[in-house]
């Protein structure tokens, strides 16, 4: 009986009878066979709605503004065809210069001969999310050609190959505009660390742009730049700081750090030299020319290292070209593997059937934007917040930056965690947990240097990471001192040497906390051994614990306060509330990390470390609270000076830090803060970093999360849908993406403890199926249609129980 029921069943789904079905049911009935054929049948679902979501344009583009994103591993690319050229930019992850720039590697012309774009009746360029490529095809007076831009996942290098119905030479170039050493114009150094330091502070009186070396080698073009280590801006820092007499103990990821890679192709000769402006930035050509054919496969493999020599770097540029030739029969079958891989962990898809509508939209710019995350699924440094891998000549961005395609505002090497931040949380509930470790190790690497920061200034333990951090752990150059800069004030002789001189950002160290959270975290969902980090976290803490005894015993002669608790003054709620005492977002994040770290099995924490974590969680104060028209709401601090910006930290125990919210007490609290708080009201925004709607998805304000969300995820205005910005920060803004996905995420799915809750902020009215990941190693899948949940697979099954749908 079971066997026919397992045939009418297989019979009934491949007819599409069947829809509305569970996994984990199946397999309790007892027809566990089918568990392949439904979850074949799921995928194939998946995928063809993810193919919906595909960009495809049948025209030309103006200019690279209306670029579209391609790339993976580390690697990004702008793609476009203008004028019947195809174009695209280089990118890739830890390419830092001498002022810490974050420079494109290059741009790529092809111009195709007879040219299949020229005066083409058909013309299509698609990015196809399920592959991870880029794909352009153009058919004119019968030639048709098609060209396929890829990345290889687990190499660097970029593949480009052309499939043609006939014979066409193929002309690639490729241009540099870093072609001489120049000055850079004090706003063309926002891109740096220097960022707009006047000329008499500068060592040199400039910032100078360093030509970078190409030429023919053989058959191939070879490209690269070297970084000079004559005051480079990592000997500024140190010199600036007052930090000499430890500079040779300090990690310098910047020296003899060279970056770039070859151009070449099977037929490809070199073919001479010529020069050009593209958006008014001249730059030179290196002409490859390859014969005639109907298929060309051009290929650009890149390497990043610090090397003694430069030819142990061309030696490392040859060990990744051997490699990847050895691995070229399989290597693009393994990238769509991977792809195929991202795409089937998590997926939300919204009002599938209605294209038309905006909340359409926020599933469709979620998965692109989650595709760009992707792009640098394995970088030696994090995504960049201020346009990733993906920024384009800024002319396009704002007309006044006139300046080259290197430009993005807030630097290249300088790290924002307030912003970084939320491109890593929406990685846990999309089970992108392998892509963690990129801002994870970016932390690690820095720690020695933020330890010798503390014992040099103060003489105590523990590790202080300010914001707006360089990637080798130390404060900003121009960060450290803004105020001189900005304000022309001088730096008062009596300021402590290791406090930055800055309105926004003194005192603010409680942002590496989000992260120290996300790692432990990390082994909450996965079980993962995240021993390596423990000494970072440990290190954090340590740091404000210890600092601020001391800080307070300067003042009272105690450590402590009559309560026994950390006096935590003088501090910063987020960068809003300044000159605070005892602000909320560092008792919040103390609290949250801490307890977090307790509950860690018994292997992380010995019985001496554990009953130091406890008392140390003991002596964090109480988060304060403050009456706003009638109502008991969360206080940004005890007291504070001004208000300096416009976040709202008396919310960030709702998040990032969780103590309010759905499931959890005294909820009335937090909802009364958003409601009547008469600070918060001023700051309520979709634009950018703000994280309004995932601070409404936690509290259960369904209405305003949602209202929030379509305007954040709608369509940006640029050409590609998630090229939103500048926002604050730069176009593409990054930081405007990851805290969109979030509130997504919250408003589908939160998870309090053990406990998982199912629509705690979702509209009745939005069609949804999605999977996301929880705790303790859980998957959740669902499907609401018509109001009507038809599908729920919570895996490991057992986890059911702990689900609980709030649905209204």
């Amino acid at each position: 009986m079971l066997e026919l029921d397992r045939r009418r069943f297989i019979k009934a789904v491949s007819l599409g009878a069947v829809t509305n079905f569970s996994v984990p049911d199946l397999v309790k009935k007892g027809i566990g066979p089918l568990r392949s054929i439904v979850e074949e049948k799921d995928n194939q679902a998946l995928f063809d709605q993810l193919q919906t979501y595909n960009l495809s344009w049948n025209t030309q583009s103006k200019n690279s503004s209306e670029s579209m994103p391609c790339g993976g591993g580390d690697i990004g690319l702008n793609v476009w065809v203008e004028s019947n050229d195809l174009l695209f930019y280089l990118s890739r992850s830890g390419a830092f210069d001498e002022n810490n720039r974050f420079p494109k590697l290059g741009r790529v012309r092809l111009r195709l001969s007879p040219n299949p774009f020229e005066g083409a009746t058909e013309f299509r360029q698609e990015l196809k999310l399920e592959e991870g490529c880029v794909e352009i095809a153009g058919k004119s007076e019968g030639l048709r050609a098609e060209v396929k831009i890829w990345v290889d996942v687990r190499n660097p290098v970029v593949n480009v190959e052309i499939l043609s119905n006939r014979e066409i030479s193929v002309d690639a170039f490729y241009e540099n505009w870093r072609i001489q050493d120049r000055p850079l114009s004090p706003a063309e150094g926002n891109a740096t660390s220097y960022k707009t330091t006047p000329a008499s502070a500068l060592p040199k009186g400039v910032v100078m742009e360093y030509k970078d070396e190409i030429t023919f080698d053989e058959n191939r073009v070879l490209f690269y730049h070297r970084n000079r280590n004559d005051d480079s801006v990592f000997d500024f820092t140190v010199r600036q700081q007052g930090l000499e007499a430890i500079k040779e103990q300090l990690w310098n990821p910047l020296k003899n750090l060279t970056f770039g890679g070859a151009m070449f192709g099977q037929g490809f000769r070199p073919a001479g030299q010529s020069a050009g402006a593209y958006a008014n930035t001249p730059f030179a050509a290196w002409r490859l020319e390859g014969k005639a054919a109907k298929k060309h496969h051009l290929i650009l493999s890149l390497h990043i290292a610090q090397t003694d020599t430069l030819e142990q770097w061309k030696d490392g540029l040859n060990k990744t070209l051997r490699k990847s030739r050895s691995e070229q029969t399989t290597a693009l079958a393994r990238t769509k593997v991977w792809w195929k891989n991202y795409w089937e962990r998590s997926h939300v898809f919204i009002d599938a059937s209605s294209p038309a509508s905006v909340p359409w939209q926020v599933g469709r710019n979620y998965q692109l934007f989650r595709y760009m995350l992707g792009c640098n699924a394995y970088g030696q440094y994090p995504t960049k917040f201020n346009g990733g891998l993906f920024t384009f000549d800024p002319v396009w961005v704002n007309e006044e930056t006139d300046f080259s395609p290197d430009f993005r505002r807030w630097g290249g090497g300088t790290f924002t965690a307030q912003n970084q931040r939320l491109l890593y949380w929406p990685m846990l509930k999309s089970g992108d947990f392998d892509m963690m470790s990129s801002e994870f190790e970016f932390y690690l690497r820095a720690l020695p240097n933020a330890e010798l920061r503390s014992h040099h200034y103060w003489n105590h333990n523990g590790a202080c990471f300010t914001e707006q951090l360089q990637n080798f752990g130390l404060p900003d150059a121009f960060e450290y001192n803004a105020d001189t800069f900005i304000f022309k004030k001088t730096r008062p002789p009596e300021l402590d040497p290791g406090i930055q001189f800055n309105d926004w950002i003194q005192h603010t160290w409680d942002t590496v906390f989000e992260f120290c959270l996300m790692i432990l975290y990390l082994e909450k969902f996965t079980g993962q051994d995240i021993s390596r980090y423990i000494p970072l976290v440990e290190s954090t803490l340590r740091f404000f614990d210890e600092h601020y005894q001391q800080e307070h015993k300067k003042q009272s002669s105690k450590p402590l306060d009559g309560d026994g608790h950390l006096v935590l003054y003088p501090g910063s709620s987020a960068e809003t509330y300044k000159g605070a005492y005892n602000a909320s977002t560092t008792i919040a994040a103390l609290q949250a990390v801490l307890e977090a770290l307790l509950k860690l099995p018994d292997d992380y924490l010995d019985t001496e470390k554990r009953k130091h974590w406890q008392e140390m969680r003991a002596r964090v104060p109480p988060l304060p609270f403050r009456e706003m028209q009638g109502h008991k709401t969360l206080a940004p601090a005890e007291v504070w000076d001004r208000l300096n910006n416009q976040e709202i930290p008396q919310l960030y125990s709702v998040f990032p830090y969780g103590q309010y919210g759905v499931g959890r007490p005294d909820l009335d609290v937090a909802v009364d803060t958003w409601k009547y708080d008469t600070e918060v009201a001023p700051f309520k925004s979709h634009v950018g970093w703000k994280q309004d709607a995932i601070f409404c998805a936690r509290l259960g304000l369904t209405d305003e999360a949602a209202a929030i969300t379509l305007e954040k995820m709608r369509d940006a205005k640029s050409r590609f849908p998630v090229f939103w910005g500048p926002g604050f920060d730069w176009t593409p803004d990054h930081n405007w993406g990851g805290s969109g996905m979030i509130g997504v995420q919250e408003m589908l799915l939160q998870t309090v403890e053990d406990r998982i809750y199912l629509f705690p902020a979702w509209p009745k009215n939005w069609d949804v199926r999605f999977k996301l990941h929880a705790p303790l190693n859980t998957t959740v899948e669902a499907e609401l249609k018509n109001g009507v949940l038809i599908l729920l697979t919570v895996l490991p099954e057992a986890r059911r129980n702990d689900l609980t749908n709030l649905l209204k």
